[in-house]
């Protein structure tokens, strides 16, 4: 029986090569996007589906059933600036978006894996799920929150043969990253591989960005049969910027 992956945020970056992987490994994958054209190129690529929701409309989300085997939370959004200036209504999206919506989806999702005794919860978390960083108080809070609800999944999940865990990546090298990066070099008037180097990664000992297909492959594991025992569990893929 064809296993099914719901991957969110799933037309481009993270979930889109998160979306890839799993369909090489034979799962019908879902690209859920409230980007239409991107989700369903992408689908039509991979020969998913595609399902476009704008998840920071959470009240939509409340009475949602989900027939997967495999949950991915990606989708996510950043906004930076001090607390005392940080907008509201952009905490509010943000929280919304990355962890109201988590929620809801996996309370979504359970109810199939539990009677079907196998599924898979993958929330792409992030280095700032571990560390904070000043300006990020947001996307930091709501990161620190989606790994305690990684947690409390898998400790209900374990008796259902549901697994949830956390893949926690630096910077990964997707168009927003290399806007940010092309930005920075502008403004500093350095060269892209030093903004690399000195700004964006000076507390990863290894000094490069991530392949969104490095974080497709650890997402495969997981998502596996062979991840079975694997649950609780935050996965650092930031070139040693947390063991520090």
């Amino acid at each position: 029986m064809t296993r099914t992956a719901v991957v969110t945020g799933g037309a481009s970056g993270i979930g889109a090569a998160i979306a890839v992987q799993l369909a090489k490994d034979g799962l019908h994958v879902v690209v859920a996007d409230r980007d239409e054209a991107a989700a369903d190129r992408l689908a039509a690529q991979i020969g998913g589906e595609s399902w476009v929701a704008d998840l920071s409309d959470t009240t939509a989300l409340e009475d949602l059933h989900l027939e997967c085997d495999v949950l991915v939370n990606n989708a996510g959004v950043q906004r930076v600036a001090p607390i005392e200036e940080f907008s509201p209504e952009d905490f509010r999206l943000i929280q919304r978006l990355m962890l109201e919506a988590p929620f809801l989806l996996t309370r979504a999702a359970l109810p199939h894996m539990y009677e079907r005794g196998w599924g898979r919860i993958i929330n792409v978390s992030s280095a700032h799920g571990l560390r904070a960083s000043a300006f990020k108080v947001a996307y930091v809070a709501a990161k620190h929150g989606l790994e305690g609800l990684s947690k409390v999944t898998a400790l209900e999940g374990a008796a259902h043969g549901v697994t949830s865990n956390c893949i926690n990546p630096g910077y990964v090298r997707t168009p927003l990253v290399e806007k940010q990066i092309a930005d920075q070099a502008a403004t500093h008037g350095i060269p892209e591989e030093e903004v690399i180097e000195k700004i964006m990664l000076t507390r990863s000992a290894i000094k490069s960005l991530i392949d969104p297909e490095d974080v497709g492959a650890l997402a495969s594991f997981l998502a596996s049969d062979a991840a079975g025992m694997v649950t609780g569990a935050s996965y650092a893929m930031d070139g040693g910027w947390t063991a520090q």
